[in-house]
């Protein structure tokens, strides 16, 4: 399934060689500003309407009835409330220490910065309902948000069938957990422009209020709406699939590795999953462990897609030196590290959204209970950004005081700065302070 690429002895530039999924999101921009346009203007009823086209059903309400909630948390399997309760408390406790200092600054005699951080005041969260349940994603976007601070937070997740058009379950349930008690029964490019314009019923009464931000991952068409509307709200990043590299020498476990690149290619038939080494022997018994386990896990088909794919590979190069580059240049969602030398090469590390550790750090713990958050970027953007944190619901703010001897100190500075900026009314507006 795998391809291996012998790159021992290349010349070529590392970036030119990596497998890569391509996500063409101007592909999708005329099916999305049509459905966007929809609830811009139609409010709920163009919600409903278009989730029961898309989704094959029309949710009884938009807003799902806090009785629905309870239900759901009432039902919920022991075992899958005790793991989800476990998740929260270790996502509160890492998270809680993201929270970023506010600091006062004298610049000078009579003056006063203030650098603070101000909690966005609404957030909506979108949580998938595709090919798997995600009440993990739940946690990932509201603890966040709620160690920010954020006062109003709304989750949007698809409608199901087979629950009576309402979010799946046990996304409900993850949501009366986090005592969050606003959810819609909305997917798709349709909840985004939801969130982004609100909603109201034919009687002209806001059902979904306009957010400030939207987070939370995504299908081709959620990400474009994202982007449609990114001005109008803002937006956490444009989640492209997911991926994984394992950046590993000689002494990794062949059968490790090749279950955690399993792991994310049963996510969706676009799943990256990579594997970097300096070992050919290493890289020939993944080769067979991949085969070996890929036929025995459940969703076969969607992992055999996956690691056929042209985004995914095994990459044999000369060295562990060589292995970075190309781990550096990839700048991988997740990435693994199963060498001799991980301590060293832990600071040698740009560019990743995340960084797992050892043999006994998989993905799969990041993804539900290490306590650090799983959305992070995708496609190379964690060269330029960072995963979901607590800074993502909060933006900095700097208050300015100066008195009259602190401003008379820098008038002469800030007459002379605005006159070489043609600008002579900015100085005037001080200077007339001293008149």
């Amino acid at each position: 399934m795998l391809t291996l690429k012998d790159l021992r002895g290349s010349t070529a530039d590392v970036a030119t060689v990596l497998p890569r999924a391509e996500q063409d999101v101007s592909a999708t921009v005329d099916t999305v500003k049509p459905i966007l346009e929809q609830v811009r203007t139609g409010g709920v009823e163009a919600v409903l309407d278009l989730s029961e086209k898309f989704d094959g059903v029309r949710p009884p309400s938009l807003r799902v009835p806090q009785q629905k909630l309870d239900e759901a948390l009432d039902q919920l399997d022991p075992s899958i409330r005790e793991a989800l309760e476990e998740l929260i408390t270790r996502a509160r406790e890492v998270h809680a220490a993201q929270l970023p200092a506010a600091s006062v600054i004298s610049p000078g005699p009579d003056s006063r910065i203030t650098n603070r951080w101000v909690p966005v005041r609404r957030v909506g969260l979108y949580v998938p309902g595709g090919q798997a349940v995600y009440p993990s994603s739940v946690v990932m976007n509201v603890v966040p948000a709620q160690v920010a601070g954020v006062e109003s937070l709304t989750i949007t997740s698809p409608p199901q069938a087979e629950f009576g058009g309402y979010p799946h379950p046990v996304v409900l349930a993850a949501a009366a957990l986090l005592g969050v008690d606003e959810v819609y029964a909305a997917g798709g490019a349709q909840a985004v422009g939801m969130l982004a314009y609100g909603a109201k019923d034919s009687e002209g009464e806001q059902v979904c209020a306009p957010v400030s931000l939207i987070t939370g991952p995504g299908n081709i068409f959620v990400v474009t709406a994202k982007r449609a509307v990114q001005g109008v709200v803002g937006i956490d990043s444009e989640a492209g699939p997911t991926e994984i590299m394992v950046l590993a020498d000689e002494t990794a476990d062949a059968g490790l590795v090749a279950a955690d690149l399993i792991s994310q290619a049963e996510h969706d038939e676009l799943a990256a999953a990579v594997l970097v080494t300096d070992s050919m022997g290493l890289a020939e018994s993944v080769l067979e462990q991949v085969s070996a386990q890929a036929e025995s896990t459940e969703h076969a088909a969607r992992v055999r897609a996956s690691l056929s794919g042209e985004q995914s590979a095994v990459l044999v190069v000369d060295s562990v030196d060589v292995a970075m580059e190309v781990a550096n240049a990839y700048g991988a969602e997740h990435l693994e590290l199963m060498t001799a030398q991980d301590a060293e090469l832990i600071d040698r590390i740009h560019n990743a959204g995340a960084v797992f550790v050892g043999s006994y750090t998989p993905v799969s713990l990041g993804d539900y209970c290490a306590g650090s958050n799983h959305v992070l970027p995708t496609g190379g953007a964690s060269a330029y950004s960072s995963g979901l944190n607590v800074t993502s619901f909060m933006r900095s703010q700097q208050v300015i005081h100066y008195g009259r001897e602190g401003l008379n100190q820098v008038s002469g500075h800030v007459s002379a700065l605005a006159a070489a900026e043609g600008l002579p009314a900015h100085g005037e507006a001080v200077q007339i302070r001293f008149r």
